[in-house]
């Protein structure tokens, strides 16, 4: 484990819809010697009664959340619960955890766990977002993502997909599920399992990367190619969803300052239509990653070294009503430069007049959205 982890734990997420597999593949984990220091927090409301007996884990190193759905509660309960498990940590109470780990219902919506996780003032100083995994019936999947927003939301912003109940589905559904899935969100490691049974390393290392992470591993995590493979080219692929998949590029390198505001005009102002972004960004020569799931920003990460020879900033995108040359028309907004300027002025008034115009591009294109909804 390195530094990092050890003094932010991650806090991976283990969503999927109804009837999915999460208790089952809960318990599988658990069971793992590897697992010993996990820390559990379970949403008691679910389509099974849960309790510290049917959960695999000691009963001191298990929350459960009894009065109702986790994401309807998130403000209150799972804020608390996470704080108490820190001040805990380690101090007699509970063992000293190296991760936890959070079970939402079958309706949940991962996103403001994410959320929480990114920007809570107790809990993201302390604690750092892991993986988000997300189970799929192989036997109902195709038909749920048909008929119910959620799992199509839950699969589209997981790391990982786990495909359960393969022992009972048909090879063919299974091949039609992963079609559907790849178009869904083509960046994310596909698994098959049967009965919960997979190994806990192969979940927990898809989430943020480390900034040594081998260069491998960084190429494994923005997975451009996928992107690139669903659609034509470069460009998007859309789907009965509402749902694009695209890749863009942009080559010149841009400024702190840029990103910095190019992100948060992202989250704030297209936020409900962005699923999931990742990237690396050429930020004044350096690699740096870039993360953003709906309006919440992972904290960007400057990376110790180029992942390859190609030094051209590369962004996916997992979009929502949301098209290629929506998102192309905002990357002006990275030439932002606060540190040039000519006499008299704040900031240097050419970058900050392609900001402007970048800005207004992002607010008159959610207007005409909203305008047509």
């Amino acid at each position: 484990m390195t530094a990092v982890a050890a003094e932010r734990p991650p806090v991976s997420i283990i969503t999927g819809y109804l009837g999915s597999g999460k208790t089952t593949l809960l318990n599988r984990l658990l069971r793992d010697p590897g697992m010993a220091r996990a820390a559990v927090i379970i949403n008691e409301f679910g389509e099974v009664a849960l309790d510290h007996l049917f959960v695999a884990a000691p009963g001191d190193n298990t929350v459960l959340l009894a009065n109702g759905c986790l994401c309807c509660t998130i403000r209150g309960d799972l804020v608390g619960t996470l704080a108490d498990l820190l001040a805990r940590r380690g101090a007699g109470g509970i063992p000293a955890f190296d991760r936890v780990l959070v079970e939402t219902t079958g309706l949940a919506d991962p996103v403001p766990v994410l959320r929480t996780l990114a920007s809570d003032e107790i809990i993201a100083p302390r604690l750092r977002p892991g993986a988000v995994i997300t189970l799929v019936d192989g036997v109902n999947g195709v038909s749920q993502l048909d008929d119910c927003p959620e799992s199509v939301k839950q699969a589209a912003v997981a790391d990982c997909l786990l495909l359960s109940k393969t022992d009972l589905a048909r090879p063919a559904a299974l091949g039609r599920l992963r079609e559907r899935l790849a178009r869904i969100n083509p960046g994310a490691q596909v698994l098959e399992v049967a009965h919960g049974g997979v190994a806990p390393e192969l979940l927990f290392g898809a989430a943020l990367l480390d900034p040594a992470a081998e260069r491998g591993a960084v190429e494994r995590w923005l997975n451009e190619d996928a992107y690139a493979t669903v659609g034509s080219g470069r460009g998007a692929t859309r789907h009965t969803d509402g749902i694009s998949t695209f890749a863009v590029r942009h080559e010149e390198p841009v400024t702190g300052a840029g990103l910095t505001a190019w992100l948060n005009l992202m989250a704030a102002l297209k936020g409900a239509r962005l699923l999931r972004v990742k990237g690396i960004v050429n930020v004044a020569g350096s690699p740096v990653a870039v993360h953003i799931v709906q309006s919440v920003i992972h904290e960007p990460l400057a990376l110790e070294s180029w992942p390859s020879a190609d030094r051209g900033t590369r962004i996916v995108f997992i979009t929502r009503d949301l098209e290629r040359t929506e998102i192309e028309a905002t990357l002006p907004a990275l030439g932002l430069d606060a540190k040039r300027r000519t006499a008299g002025a704040a900031i240097d008034p050419a970058a900050y007049a392609r900001f402007v115009s970048a800005a207004a591009g992002f607010r008159s294109r959610e207007r005409r959205h909203a305008r047509g909804r």
